[in-house]
């Protein structure tokens, strides 16, 4: 399963998106791609245990 991974990779699209809409330069895209990135990955992370945990029990 990949959800952190694909989290962390739409996190950072979203990021640098919403960056450049507020008319960020380049490293406000980076700061802002990491950010949102890490907490989409946080996301995907808590996806995956819940999945996980639901099919064991």
């Amino acid at each position: 399963m990949i959800f952190p991974v694909g989290g962390f990779v739409i996190g950072a699209l979203f990021g640098a998106i919403r960056a450049s809409m507020k008319g960020g330069k380049t490293l406000d895209l980076l700061q802002w791609g990491a950010v949102h990135g890490i907490l989409f990955a946080m996301v995907g992370l808590f996806v995956l245990v819940f999945i996980e945990r639901s099919m064991v029990g």
